[in-house]
């Protein structure tokens, strides 16, 4: 289990000192699949960086399986780190090793001999379905399979932990999408706990059993996947998740309601019934919906009509409907 405690850093500029993070407080579980979105500049890369001591916080601890690794000797802050490792959104591949040798890397490192390194690494390339290019260099590899070598690199020193720092933004959607699934499937096959730095909210649906918002180096709010997606507390995650374009939603109509669907009633045909009922229409501006689960999941925002009275049909019904909903401003 990752514990952070009361974290903060600062680091310090010719112009002042720069709050990265602040009173930052976290627990991770074994075994779920973590994100930690915010937008750029909101502290989310320095936090990742805090867990494994890459970044010393100015304050505050990082417990991780019961030890503070702010308070270990060098050594065994060493030997800790072992137990965590790190893909990025580069790949930070050596460009002079082939795909095998780097994957061996960090086991040579270790003092692994090298047939019982290969013959690993060969392990671990299978494990990410690259096990045809282990004499290939990272110059013949495409983005998608140069991040694969990534992880299998990763994965090489048994970690617990695995911290994804934006490793999916350099690539296109269909590619992020394998890349994903191989981080799920990593997860539940060998039980590694995941931690996903992204800006991404597709990402965090896609993965995720958990989320942190992070907003001016700090915590904006946490939870659920479906929970946070659903009913967004805080203005950033309304901001990350809700269309960026007002003009879609700032429309000469009438009033906007969101209406929210939490799974029990996401597959019943809502707007067909509401309209029929009330004999009044409406217009779809946006929707969104997921899978988390096997369960449906989403938002939709509605324009009412200029009508008054057949505005406040619709109120009328929803009102006395099981439909989770609230006016849009």
């Amino acid at each position: 289990m990752i514990e952070l405690i009361d974290l903060s850093k600062t680091y310090s500029a010719a112009s002042g000192d720069v709050e990265a993070l602040r009173d930052v407080n976290l627990t991770i579980r074994d075994g779920e699949i973590f994100g930690i979105i915010g937008l750029s500049g909101a502290g989310k890369s320095t936090l990742v960086r805090c867990i494994n001591l890459l970044e010393r916080p100015s304050s505050g601890r990082v417990v991780i399986d019961g030890k503070d690794m702010t308070a270990l000797p060098r050594a065994e802050l060493l030997q800790m780190r072992r137990r965590i490792s790190m893909i990025f959104q580069g790949f930070n591949l050596l460009e002079q090793r082939s795909v095998l040798r780097n994957v061996t890397f960090p086991l040579e490192i270790s003092g692994v001999g090298r047939r019982a390194a290969q013959e690993k690494a060969r392990g671990l390339l299978q494990v990410v379905g690259l096990e045809d290019k282990a004499d290939a260099y990272p110059a013949q590899l495409s983005g998608g399979q140069k991040q694969r070598v990534a992880i299998a690199r990763a994965l090489a020193t048994d970690p617990r932990y695995l911290l994804c720092d934006e490793a999916t933004s350099a690539l296109d959607p269909n590619t992020t999408r394998s890349i994903l699934e191989l981080l799920r499937r990593i997860n539940r096959e060998l039980g590694v706990t995941i931690v996903v730095i992204t800006h991404e909210m597709k990402v965090i649906d896609q993965i995720c059993d958990r989320v942190a918002v992070i907003d001016q180096s700090r915590i904006a709010e946490m939870g659920r996947v479906a929970d946070v997606f659903t009913s967004p507390r805080s203005e950033i995650a309304r901001e990350l998740i809700l269309p960026q374009d007002r003009a879609a939603i700032d429309t000469s109509g009438g009033k906007k309601l969101r209406l929210i669907f939490d799974g029990e009633y996401s597959q019943e045909p809502v707007i067909s019934k509401m309209t029929l009922d009330c004999q009044a229409p409406v217009n779809i501006i946006f929707a969104d919906t997921k899978e988390y689960e096997g369960i449906i999941y989403g938002h939709m925002i509605i324009e009412l009509p200029n009508d008054e009275h057949q505005a406040e049909k619709i109120i009328s019904w929803l009102k006395n409907s099981p439909v989770t909903w609230k006016e849009e401003v």
